[in-house]
């Protein structure tokens, strides 16, 4: 869906708040490592990977998110029932991907999930701009009621939390998001492959908080130390430290890993 020709591409996967400190403790990493992630010349990010794609981009300063503020207000009661129903709709033998889409949009849309309002502040602080940067940046998204895939950028005039925010809104965790009169959910829904959204822009680099196997020149997932940390419930912002630790571990084999790929295909 591109043609970038600015030597590499970035993808950054989904794995909500636990994923999303993973992803930004692994870019602090990278650059300490002198891999800087704003030199590919495209970067996709869905889900967790938008808010970290969109952190990364716009020059938010990573190490002021290391850790995050004690929380305001009482958590939001969160229904993890709805995400369950998700994966069985996703598991349904021979169901369509459309057809899926738009049945998890109905469960997305029939929870009693926290405000998008409340979600989109969130996303105001962490990734502390609504201007897009000037790295191409390729944000994932599914209508709710159609279960259409859509991708924002740029061009498409969606304020830039607006859009991260519906990229991550999961079921069940959040409201869909409203945008142009349409509601919008978690991009990971979306079946677009990595590859198929930067062809043409050079070696990519698939980085993944939950492995979903395949695709990329290079591709980062947490180790066995990091999926540790992570514990079993990728909503729980209490780990949101020892992660980004965790990522940051992880950052000079990863950057290793990327330089050899990329000086090998230049």
């Amino acid at each position: 869906m591109t043609d970038d020709e600015n030597g590499w591409a970035l993808a950054l996967g989904p794995g909500g708040p636990v994923g999303t400190a993973w992803l930004i403790g692994l870019a602090a990493g990278l650059r300490k490592a002198g891999v800087e992630p704003t030199d590919a010349g495209v970067v996709v990010g869905t889900s967790a990977g938008a808010i970290a794609g969109a952190a990364i981009t716009t020059g938010r300063d990573l190490a002021a998110l290391a850790e995050l503020p004690p929380p305001s207000e009482p958590p939001a009661p969160v229904d993890g029932s709805v995400m369950a129903r998700v994966f069985e709709v996703g598991g349904t033998p021979g169901l369509e991907p459309d057809e899926a889409r738009r049945r998890i949009g109905r469960l997305a849309l029939d929870a009693a999930a926290p405000p998008a309002e409340r979600h989109r502040a969130s996303m105001r602080y962490l990734v502390g701009t609504d201007a897009w940067p000037d790295t191409r940046l390729l944000i994932t998204g599914v209508d709710a009621v159609s279960g259409e895939p859509v991708l924002w950028e740029a061009s498409s005039g969606v304020p830039l939390t607006l859009a991260v925010a519906a990229s991550s809104a999961a079921p069940g965790f959040c409201e869909p998001v409203p945008i142009g009169g349409r509601r919008y959910m978690d991009g990971a829904f979306t079946g677009w492959s990595d590859a198929e959204l930067v062809k043409g822009a050079g070696p990519l680099v698939v980085v993944e908080p939950m492995p979903r196997g395949g695709g990329g020149d290079v591709r980062i997932v947490p180790d066995e130390r990091a999926l540790e940390a992570f514990g079993p419930n990728l909503g729980d912002r209490s780990r949101w430290a020892q992660v980004y630790r965790e990522g940051v571990r992880q950052a000079p084999e990863a950057a290793e890993r990327i330089a050899a790929a990329l000086g090998a295909r230049r």
